[in-house]
C-alpha cells in the first residue's frame, strides 16, 4: 500500500499573529496565533486561520465573568467542551451548571446550549463540535430562552440565521494574543 506524505501547512505572519495559509499538518501555539475579539464575547483564537477543517471545528475562547461563547443555540451534530481554568456557567436545555477547570460538556446533537464565563477571574474554554452537515441540512439554531436572556447570551425570536442572532453585537476585530489571557 503507498501512503501519501501530508504536506505541512504554510503559516503566515500577520499584524495579529500567525495564520494557517494552506492545508496540511502544523503546530501552533495559541499565543502565536490569530485571536478575535468580539464585544461582550470574550477572545477566540480560530486555529484554522484560513483553511477550512472539513471534519472537527477546534477554537479556544478566553471568557471574562459573565462573557458567554455565544448565542444560546443548538447544533445537527455534537459539540464538546472542556474547561481548561477558572469558572464558567454551562446553560443547557433552559437549566443553569455550574463548570470549573477540568469540566467536560458533552452536548449531543440537537442539545440546546451555551457557555457563560463565571467566577471571579477569566476562563478558558476549549470547544470541539463536529462538522458532518448533509448538504441541505439546517446546522441548527438559536432558540428564545430565559435563562440565556437573562446571562446576555440569547435571541429575543427564534432563528437559524447567525447574522440575525448577532445583529446587537459590534464587528469582530483581529487582534494579536494579549498577555495574560492564558496562563500557566
Amino acid at each position: 500500500m503507498i501512503r501519501a506524505i501530508v504536506p505541512e501547512a504554510r503559516l503566515q505572519s500577520t499584524d495579529t499573529g500567525l495564520v494557517p495559509k494552506s492545508n496540511g499538518w502544523f503546530v501552533l501555539g495559541a499565543r502565536d496565533g490569530r485571536w478575535r475579539l468580539w464585544e461582550g464575547l470574550g477572545a477566540r483564537l480560530s486555529v484554522e486561520g484560513d483553511t477550512d477543517f472539513p471534519q472537527v471545528g477546534i477554537n479556544l475562547y478566553v471568557l471574562a465573568p459573565g462573557e458567554p461563547i455565544g448565542m444560546y443555540h443548538w447544533e445537527a451534530t455534537q459539540e464538546d467542551f472542556l474547561v481548561l481554568s477558572g469558572e464558567a456557567l454551562l446553560i443547557v436545555e433552559g437549566e443553569e451548571r455550574p463548570l470549573r477547570r477540568w469540566d467536560f460538556v458533552h452536548c449531543p446533537a440537537l442539545t440546546k446550549h451555551i457557555i457563560v464565563g463565571a467566577g471571579e477571574d477569566k476562563c478558558v474554554v476549549l470547544a470541539v463540535g463536529a462538522r458532518e452537515h448533509q448538504p441541505d441540512e439546517v446546522w441548527g439554531g438559536y432558540p428564545v430562552d430565559d435563562v440565556a436572556l437573562r446571562h446576555g447570551a440569547g435571541v429575543d425570536r427564534d432563528t437559524n440565521d447567525a447574522d440575525v442572532a448577532y445583529a446587537h453585537l459590534p464587528a469582530r476585530e483581529w487582534t494579536a494574543y494579549r498577555a495574560g489571557w492564558l496562563t500557566g
